[in-house]
C-alpha cells in the first residue's frame, strides 16, 4: 500500500513537471527574441510647450528625425524644441506644407535643411541612380530662395544646416553630389544672412564611424553626434536673443 501511494506521488509530480516544462519558451527561442523596435512616428509626436522657454522648431528629412529627441534632451529646460510632423523631403515639398508647419504659434529659432530629396536620381517614380535627378542645383536653390523668404517673415532666428555626406554606393544618390547642392545653398544663405551650420564638414571626417555603409543614414551615435551640433547652434542662437 504505501508502495503503491509513493509510485503515484512519482507519477504526479513528473505531470507537473512536464506542463511546467511546456509552458515556459524554450531558453533558445527567450536568448534569441526580437525585441520590438521603437515606432519611428513618435518622433512625429506632439510636444507641450513650457510657456517660460523659447519655441524652437526643426525642419528636415530622415537625418533630422535621427538627431530630434537628442537635441530635445540636451535642450532640455533651455527650449520648447519642436519637428515638423513628417519627413521634409525635398524642397518641393517644404514649398507646400510650410504654412501648415509654422502653424499660428510664434517661433524664436528656426533650423532647416533640404538637399537629399532633391539630389536623388529617380526614374519612372522610383529610385533608380541612373534616372534624372529631381532637381538641379540651380532649381534647388531657385526653391531654397523662396523657402528662406518665406521662413525670414516668422521673425525667428534662422539656422541652415548644410547637407550631410552622400557615400559611394548610396543607391539613388551619387557621392559628391552634397557639395554641388550645399554650394548652391550657400550663396542663397548669404544673400539672406541666414546662419550657417555646417553639419556636412563637421561629420565628414567621422563618417567610418558614425554613418551607415553605403547609405547616407547615420548610426544611433552618429545621430547624437549631429544632435550635439544642433543643439550648440540653437544654444548660441538663444544666448544672442537674450534667452529667447
Amino acid at each position: 500500500m504505501k508502495y503503491r501511494f509513493v509510485l503515484m506521488a512519482l507519477a504526479l509530480v513528473l505531470v507537473l513537471s512536464a506542463i511546467s516544462a511546456s509552458a515556459a519558451p524554450p531558453p533558445s527561442r527567450a536568448r534569441n527574441a526580437v525585441k520590438p523596435k521603437a515606432d519611428p512616428s513618435a518622433v512625429f509626436a506632439e510636444i507641450t510647450d513650457d510657456p517660460k522657454l523659447p519655441r524652437v522648431l526643426l525642419i528636415g528629412d530622415s537625418i533630422s528625425m535621427g538627431y530630434t529627441f537628442p537635441v530635445r534632451r540636451m535642450l532640455a529646460g533651455k527650449a520648447n524644441v519642436h519637428r515638423v510632423p513628417m519627413n521634409g523631403g525635398d524642397t518641393a515639398r517644404g514649398l507646400d506644407q510650410l504654412d501648415a508647419w509654422l502653424g499660428e504659434k510664434p517661433w524664436d529659432v528656426i533650423h532647416f535643411n533640404f538637399g537629399l530629396h532633391d539630389l536623388k536620381h529617380m526614374k519612372n517614380g522610383r529610385a533608380d541612380p541612373r534616372g534624372d535627378q529631381v532637381r538641379s542645383p540651380e532649381e534647388y536653390a531657385e526653391n531654397l530662395d523662396k523657402l528662406v523668404v518665406r521662413l525670414k517673415a516668422t521673425g525667428a532666428t534662422l539656422i541652415w544646416a548644410t547637407t550631410t555626406p552622400v557615400p559611394a554606393g548610396a543607391g539613388n544618390r551619387v557621392a559628391g553630389d552634397e557639395i554641388l547642392f550645399n554650394n548652391a545653398a550657400a550663396k542663397i544663405m548669404k544673400r539672406h544672412g541666414v546662419k550657417v551650420n555646417d553639419l556636412c564638414t563637421y561629420v565628414a571626417p567621422h563618417l567610418a564611424k558614425y554613418q551607415y555603409r553605403r547609405n547616407v543614414h547615420f548610426n544611433p551615435k552618429g545621430s547624437e553626434f549631429l544632435g550635439r551640433k544642433v543643439a550648440d547652434a540653437i544654444s548660441a542662437v538663444l544666448a544672442e536673443r537674450g534667452g529667447r
